[in-house]
């Protein structure tokens, strides 16, 4: 006998958000063998040396838990980066928490520093974890807007969003769906406000050696007053082209780093342990590595974005990471998710629909998000295929 349920099934939480959609439009891409350039997940191999460090991590029987909050070798290893990149001395002993990639790493940062009714300010565009993950820590979001076609912050419209009740501020730069590099200036404007009204700031710098046309990248950590503030959240998914692994860590001051790990370990424990170690030998690469990997990637930008703008896209070139946000409104007046759906199903080219990055779907309307973590023969194949959008009889309408 099945007795029916008077309460609801979902929590609150759960109501108020989707399932990822940039996840779906990798699973329809599978499902319509297209290119898939929604997913931000190289198509081509991590560097040959850390995965022979990965094996041997495994081979030697590093196969067991780690340290919760990291191997020590990863966090001796990350110390030494982060001083020889930004300057920063920071303690491996107390100020790092290693976390299952940079997700687990922004959710965990924010359950640890988070009450209800304190609020977190997310400009958007902003990638699609952000606000979920603020509604689960319980937190109030509150949006500020990057305006196209440079993705600029109104200073007012920020200055705004700030109160008494403003726990945390999320910065992600170089910024994940637009290409944004925040400039020094903005964000001494952020920082002089987090000063302001106490409140904290939670920087994703997974992206931070993406950077193209001599734009560079300052860490908020590293300006006058913020180093206690910020937790600065990273990974080596992006840089070292292994998202599956997911590795990543939180750099915070010791008191914030005490939450941080208190709720890491009751969420998961410990990253992978053999990849912790295959981690301090990425971390070692010479400086060589992240030069190549900046121009590599700018070459795929610039291939993609001109094969978009051959297309009819409008778009602007992206100063970092690897994604192009496109408007599509001189090929289609259908909404995002449907323009979407005809890209997957009719062309054969995944992209993901501009409304996931907003919390107001409609100003995502006329945007699609691409991604150029791809082989060149890949972006070439996507190009191709794109091209055949304005020349179709049963093309978008």
């Amino acid at each position: 006998m099945r007795i029916a349920m008077t309460k609801p099934t979902l929590s609150q939480k759960a109501e108020r958000f989707t399932e990822s959609v940039i996840r779906e439009m990798t699973r329809l891409a599978q499902m319509h063998n297209a290119i898939n350039l929604a997913q931000g997940m190289p198509d081509f191999e991590a560097p040959g040396e850390i995965k022979e460090a990965a094996c041997r991590a495994i081979m030697k029987g590093i196969n067991q838990y780690a340290i919760t909050w990291g191997a020590k070798v990863f966090r001796d290893a990350i110390a030494v980066k982060v001083k020889a990149g930004l300057g920063m001395d920071v303690d491996p002993e107390r100020e790092i928490t290693v976390t299952c990639g940079s997700t687990e790493a922004m959710i965990a940062s924010l359950l640890a520093t988070i009450n209800p009714g304190d609020e977190v300010i997310i400009f958007e565009p902003f990638y699609e974890n952000y606000g979920p993950d603020t509604i689960l820590s319980g937190a109030t979001p509150r949006f500020v807007t990057l305006h196209p076609p440079d993705w600029h912050f109104d200073p007012k419209e920020l200055e705004a969003a700030f109160n008494n009740h403003t726990r945390a501020i999320i910065i992600n730069t170089p910024n994940n769906p637009t290409g944004k590099v925040f400039t020094s200036s903005e964000l001494q404007l952020i920082a002089d406000l987090c000063m302001k009204w106490d409140a904290l700031a939670i920087t994703d710098e997974i992206y931070e050696y993406i950077l193209y046309d001599k734009h560079t990248h300052t860490a908020m950590a590293s300006l006058d007053g913020m180093r206690d503030r910020t937790i600065t959240v990273n990974a080596l998914s992006k840089t070292y082209s292994v998202t599956g692994w997911r590795v990543g860590y939180a750099i915070a001051s010791p008191h914030l780093t005490q939450g941080i790990r208190k709720v890491h370990d009751f969420l998961t424990v410990g990253a992978p342990a053999p990849l912790q170690e295959a981690g301090a030998v990425a971390l070692a690469l010479p400086q060589e590595y992240y030069t190549d990997l900046a121009a590599v990637y700018q070459r795929r930008r610039d291939l993609l974005l001109k094969a978009l703008r051959d297309a009819g896209f409008h778009c602007s070139a992206p100063q970092g990471a690897y994604y192009i946000m496109a408007g599509f409104r001189a090929l289609s007046r259908l909404n995002d998710t449907d323009f979407a759906r005809y890209l997957v199903k009719d062309v054969g080219v995944a992209a993901v629909p501009g409304s996931s990055f907003f919390q107001k779907p409609e100003q995502g309307s006329g945007y699609i998000r691409f991604c150029f973590c791809k082989k060149d023969s890949t972006l070439q194949s996507a190009g191709d295929r794109l091209q055949t959008i304005s020349r179709r009889p049963d093309g978008p309408g």
